[in-house]
């Protein structure tokens, strides 16, 4: 049977679902690499709210996802901008499942890493308590025994003057930390607020900021994670970063090749496009491991086109498509998200997301997906 998927003209076109997923050899431990993926946060659909209001998450759906995800081989990468964080998800929504998640790893032995902002305060605020917000929430991940994320601020790039702001803060922040810490550096793309981000719109004069918070703590800084969506700088970067301090990946238009790496080093992964993937994900990282970066290659290229799909501009917007194929792999039973960004992609955009992931072989059900793939078309006025 084929499906009518609606063009942006108005128009349909014919599209027969393959009627087998991807064969895939059993799950085990990844090796070669670190590989972290940011998950989503499954709604609860029966919640009577608003966009306006707290997030309500179906708290069993949210940690089986996260069980499917380390049963895969992956780490979890908590209460990230994949969750929603800042976008329908708060504070309070993110601690809990900052707590939930971190007994959950506990409990399964699955590595996890968590993201700490400063998402808890509104409207303007003064450095001080941006500091303060950063350590009730460090303190939040370390007693959940995860690994600490330190997220980019909106709240810092409202109130720092320059480079030396986000020296001091960061500074401060790492001396603290218990345990070595994750940087993540969040371009604009993500979160317009974030522009100028490291005291400078200049992403060279900001790289050279970004590195002396490196230089100044190497022992404190596990890695750090680069989400800018350009492969050159990362490369550029990574090969100056001090020994032992790593390179998470967090570009999900060239990863591929970033993982792969060169004659000169290698990118680690923390991506939120490896939530959709996981399985597939693994299995090439597997292969990775076996020094077959062709094959690595070959399993992980044909993805590129999906990913770029999803994270097209305005780029922010990309976890309705990953909630989309959630829904469609059977992962959860609706497709609902909190603070309504369902709504946030178009049918079209939708029904290619199907298009290109089907075709890639990621649903573990394809006649499962095509039905759901069916029932939203039809909910949309999509004669099949």
């Amino acid at each position: 049977m084929t499906l009518r998927l609606p063009l942006p003209d108005g128009s349909t076109r014919a599209y027969t679902p393959r009627t087998e997923p991807l064969a895939l050899a059993a799950t085990g431990p990844l090796t070669s690499r670190t590989v972290f993926s940011a998950a989503h946060v499954v709604a609860d659909p029966y919640a009577d709210t608003s966009p306006d209001s707290p997030a309500a998450v179906d708290w069993d759906a949210t940690l089986a996802f996260r069980r499917h995800l380390w049963s895969h081989g992956l780490g979890v990468a908590e209460a990230m901008d994949t969750a929603q964080r800042g976008m329908g998800l708060d504070w309070a929504g993110a601690a809990e499942l900052i707590r939930r998640s971190g007994a959950e790893a506990k409990a399964v032995g699955g590595l996890i890493a968590c993201g700490v902002g400063t998402d808890q305060l509104t409207g303007s605020a003064t450095l001080p308590e941006i500091r303060a917000a950063y350590e009730e929430q460090l303190a939040v991940v370390e007693e959940s025994g995860a690994r600490a994320i330190l997220m980019a601020s909106r709240a810092l790039a409202a109130e720092a003057v320059g480079p030396e702001d986000y020296l001091d803060l960061y500074g401060h922040l790492l001396r603290q930390a218990g345990e070595p810490v994750i940087l993540h550096w969040l371009g604009p793309m993500f979160d317009p607020a974030l522009d100028g981000y490291w005291g400078s719109a200049d992403l060279d004069a900001a790289t050279e900021t970004f590195l002396d918070v490196i230089a100044a703590h190497p022992d404190k800084v596990d890695g750090i994670k680069i989400s800018l969506l350009d492969a050159r700088r990362e490369v550029e970067l990574r090969r100056r970063l001090p020994e032992g301090v790593r390179c998470y990946t967090g570009d999900d238009f060239h990863y591929p090749e970033l993982i792969a790496g060169d004659e000169q080093g290698f990118s680690h992964a923390l991506l939120g496009i490896f939530d959709p993937l996981a399985p597939l994900a693994a299995e090439a990282v597997r292969t990775l491991d076996t020094g077959d970066t062709e094959g690595f290659r070959k399993l992980l290229d044909p993805t590129v086109a999906l990913s770029r799909h999803l994270f097209q501009p305005p780029t922010r917007f990309y976890k309705t498509g990953v909630v989309l194929l959630a829904w469609l792999a059977g992962h959860q039973t609706h497709f609902t998200m909190v603070g309504g960004l369902q709504s946030a992609r178009s049918l079209p955009h939708l029904a290619t997301a199907y298009e290109r992931a089907d075709g890639l072989g990621l649903f573990p059900d394809p006649a499962l997906a095509e039905a759901r793939m069916r029932t939203l078309l039809s909910l949309h006025g999509v004669d099949q």
